[in-house]
């Protein structure tokens, strides 16, 4: 993190970067903001704009066809945290078989009173953190308070970021990996095994399958582009809790749509699930499930509506204020440091 004084000279302006983003207690400041944003989300207090999504690379220089690539732009204000920010990202789903992260960035913080920029922070980082701290969101309010054993399909930064949201608010004490790659996902399993807090039985799956069975709580975070669900529904034992937030597009789906039917749906808004959830999506096209029966973050946040024990899915799909909250968070964990 810089001095007082940013790059720019502009005094105040900090730079916050990854490791100014690590540690549990910021994760609870980030995972506690975005219950607050939630709440005003679904009081109609804030609102979250759409991002502005360019697509590219549909083709090669050669015409040849090529991964759906995306340039992203996010902005959002939280008037009553006194705060907005814009995000520009990229998302370059060939970036992992190159060495590359899937995602870059960068989140600008802005002070609504005075208008002046406040903070810097790495984009990729802060996509992680609050993404997996949104689901941490989900599972602090679905999942049993007793669940020990966890399931991630994944092993690249989202991944870890989900294993870290999750561990911050249930016991965790197993975990079961796998992912395409296997080198990647022994690597994953060895970075469990090396950060976590206590002892934890980590295991490297050889199937999806073998990985999610009899999980308390179930996490996707892969790059599929595919409309092949990664999980059947018959897979998820009973009154499991899952968080779904990877795909590299609208209509990408990595549990079978037909789980919906049963399970407890939320969403963190409808309109932005509609556009974006490639299982909501789809259920709601063959008629497995009605809008009404997705549940918004905010109001599980309010106490307006509760998981009931049934097989509870999370459907994320990032929105702009989940940013601006998260950064936040992260701003004031930094201020309060710097004394």
């Amino acid at each position: 993190m810089s001095g007082p004084t940013g790059p720019t000279g502009q005094t105040g302006l900090v730079t916050i970067g990854p490791g100014d983003m690590a540690g549990r207690d910021r994760l609870v400041r980030v995972i506690d903001a975005l219950a607050g944003v939630f709440a005003d989300l679904s009081a109609g207090r804030t609102r979250s704009p759409a991002r502005t999504i360019i697509e590219h690379g549909a083709y090669g220089t050669h015409g040849e066809r090529g991964p759906r690539r995306q340039l992203l732009a996010g902005t959002a204000v939280w008037e009553r945290r006194g705060v907005g920010s814009v995000k520009i990202t990229t998302l370059t789903p060939d970036n992992p078989d190159r060495g590359l992260p899937l995602i870059h960035g960068v989140v600008v913080l802005t002070d609504l009173d005075t208008g002046r920029i406040t903070a810097l922070l790495d984009g990729a980082e802060l996509t992680a953190v609050r993404t997996g701290a949104v689901a941490g969101l989900a599972t602090r309010l679905c999942a049993p308070e007793d669940a020990e054993d966890l399931a991630v399909l994944g092993a690249g930064v989202q991944a870890r970021a989900l294993v870290r949201a999750v561990s911050a608010v249930r016991p965790i004490r197993s975990v079961r990996v796998f992912s395409r790659t296997r080198a990647r996902t022994e690597t994953f399993a060895e970075w469990i095994r090396a950060t976590s807090a206590h002892p934890v039985e980590v295991s490297v799956c050889d199937t999806a399958k073998d990985t999610v069975a009899d999980a308390a709580v179930i996490c996707t975070a892969t790059s599929t582009g595919d409309r092949t669900p990664l999980v059947a529904a018959d897979w998820v034992a009973p009154g499991a809790h899952i968080n779904v937030i990877g795909g590299t597009h609208e209509d990408a789906i990595e549990v079978d749509p037909a789980l919906l039917a049963s399970a407890f749906v939320v969403v963190e808004e409808r309109a932005a699930a509609l556009d974006d959830a490639g299982e909501v999506r789809a259920a709601l096209a063959d008629g497995l499930i009605g809008v009404t029966e997705l549940h918004e973050l905010g109001a599980l946040v309010t106490g307006a509506t509760a998981a009931d024990g049934r097989t509870s899915v999370f459907r994320g799909v990032g929105m702009a204020i989940e940013d601006t909250a998260a950064a936040a968070a992260l701003h004031e964990a930094a201020s309060a440091e710097a004394g």
